[in-house]
């Protein structure tokens, strides 16, 4: 059997005892297989095996609360896509998911339309579809920089990068419209969802990630440029770090 004929497996993190099974019945019905579990640590546990095609994960739990496990997730260098469930509707709460490596945010209560709607996008990009619906390439090539699409893997140097989702996802979208300007507002639309309009800071902290794992000498990037009051660029750069 290919990976490609397995069930998607979903790791559900969520100590409501009644949520799960909803969100199982319906998880389900995609022809997904689920496991629960109820606190933080052993959320965790079991999230760093790798195993799973998508993590939902609510912020408020026990023992280790949902923001630390997926900041935990990232550090152990798992790309799995997450989800984060919250009650809390703060916009502190939702920038504070995003910038430790959430992928999406739901607030409760939400509706199952809208989870089962998040739930397959988030899957069709776990499962490589990003790469197979842009089709010119099954890489992207700039200078030292190889970007594998279908096997979401980016190297610079032969040096595999450990990106998370949204940052593997932000790289492939500058990197295919090379010395294009984007402003911070676009890249949110294009990469992350009309949803995310006003969330422009997040755009800077992955920008900064990105820059600290992609460049040499992120204070002198050669890839990823600032636009002075507009934005980023992506530049295909041979050479070393540009001095402007």
């Amino acid at each position: 059997m290919t990976d490609a004929d397995r069930s998607p497996r979903i790791l559900l993190i969520e100590d409501d005892p009644d949520l799960p099974r909803l969100l199982e019945i319906h998880l389900r019905d995609l022809g997904s297989e689920t496991e629960h579990c109820s606190d933080g640590e052993e959320g965790l546990a079991r999230g760093v095996s790798g195993e799973h095609q998508l993590i939902v994960l609510d912020v408020m739990l026990p023992r280790l609360d949902g923001l630390s496990v997926c900041r935990e997730l990232r550090a152990a260098g798992i790309r799995t896509p997450v989800l984060m469930l919250t009650a809390l509707s703060d916009e502190i709460d939702k920038v504070l998911g995003l910038e430790v490596g959430a992928d999406d945010y739901l607030t409760k209560p939400f509706s199952v339309r809208e989870f089962v709607a998040r739930v397959r996008a988030l899957l069709r990009r776990s499962e490589g579809d990003y790469a197979r619906s842009t089709q010119p390439a099954e890489a992207v090539v700039a200078g030292p920089l190889t970007i594998d699409l279908r096997g979401r893997r980016a190297t610079v140097d032969g040096r595999e990068l450990s990106l998370t989702t949204k940052e593997f996802d932000l790289l492939v979208f500058m990197a295919e419209r090379t010395g294009r300007a984007f402003d911070r507002q676009e890249l949110l639309n294009h990469v992350w969802g009309y949803n995310y309009s006003g969330y422009e800071h997040t755009v800077n902290s992955h920008i900064n990630r990105l820059r600290s794992k992609l460049e040499d000498d992120p204070a002198a990037p050669r890839f990823i440029q600032t636009v002075w009051g507009h934005g980023y660029r992506f530049m295909a750069v041979e050479e070393g770090p540009d001095e402007n």
